[in-house]
C-alpha cells in the first residue's frame, strides 16, 4: 500500500496493481498521475479538476454529473471514459470506493450550491477518505482522513471539529495551498493542539510524499 500527498487536494491511493488518483487540479504535478489506473473528481473546481490532466493517461474517470457535464465540453475525448456516481454508491475503480455526500460546502449563502462526491476507498484493510470541499461525514470508521485544512468556505474550528467528528487515527492535510506558510503554521498548530489528545494524529507533507503507514 502507498498513499502519496500531491499538489493542494490531490492524493494518489496505490494497492496491489491499482493506482487511484483523486483531484488532480491545476496546483497537481503531471507526474502524480504517471502510471494511474483510475482518476477520481469530486468536483469542478479548476484547484480539483484539470482536463489537461485527464487527457495525458488514458485511464476510466469516476465523477459526479456536472463535472461529465464539463468534460463533454472540455475534453469530449475524456467524456467518453466516464463513468458518473451517484451518492451511496459503490463501485469499483480498481479498488473499492464508495460515493459520500452530494454538496459542495457553503461558500456564502448568496451563491449557488455546487454539486461534490467525496470517496471512500479500500485499500486492503486500510480504509481512506477523501471528502472534496465538504464536511460530510463517511458515515463509517475510516484508518485515514484527508483534511482540508485552508478553503474560502472553512473556518479553523470547523476543521478540527470535523477531524474529531469523524475520528480517524491519522489525519493528512489536504486543501492546503490557500494560505500562506504562515497561515499554515496556525492551523497546524491549532490541529496539533486538539487532535492528539483524542489519540489522533495530524500531518501535513509536502506535495510527492508518502504517507507513512
Amino acid at each position: 500500500m502507498r498513499i502519496t500527498k500531491f499538489g493542494h487536494a490531490c492524493v494518489r491511493f496505490e494497492h496491489g496493481d491499482a493506482a487511484v488518483v483523486v483531484d488532480p487540479g491545476v496546483y497537481t504535478d503531471p507526474a502524480a498521475l504517471a502510471g494511474a489506473t483510475a482518476v477520481l473528481i469530486t468536483h469542478e473546481h479548476p484547484d480539483h479538476y484539470h482536463p489537461d490532466h485527464l487527457r495525458s493517461v488514458d485511464v476510466p474517470v469516476w465523477t459526479i454529473g456536472a463535472v461529465a457535464d464539463r468534460l463533454r465540453e472540455d475534453a469530449p475525448d475524456v467524456a467518453e471514459r466516464v463513468t458518473v456516481v451517484a451518492p451511496g454508491e459503490r463501485f469499483e475503480a480498481g479498488l473499492p470506493v464508495t460515493a459520500v455526500g452530494e454538496l459542495h460546502a457553503v461558500i456564502h449563502p448568496e451563491f449557488p450550491r455546487f454539486h461534490n462526491s467525496g470517496y471512500l476507498l479500500e485499500l486492503g484493510d486500510v480504509r481512506a477518505y477523501h471528502p472534496g470541499d465538504a464536511l460530510t461525514p463517511p458515515g463509517t470508521d475510516v484508518d485515514l482522513l484527508c483534511l482540508p485544512v485552508s478553503a474560502p468556505w472553512l473556518k479553523a474550528s470547523e476543521a478540527i471539529d470535523f477531524a474529531r467528528d469523524v475520528g480517524a487515527p491519522r489525519n493528512l492535510a489536504i486543501h492546503d495551498r490557500i494560505y500562506s506558510e504562515a497561515g499554515l503554521g496556525i492551523i497546524d498548530g491549532h490541529l496539533d493542539k486538539f487532535l492528539p489528545p483524542a489519540g489522533q494524529r495530524y500531518e501535513r507533507l509536502a506535495d510527492g510524499t508518502d504517507v507513512a503507514w
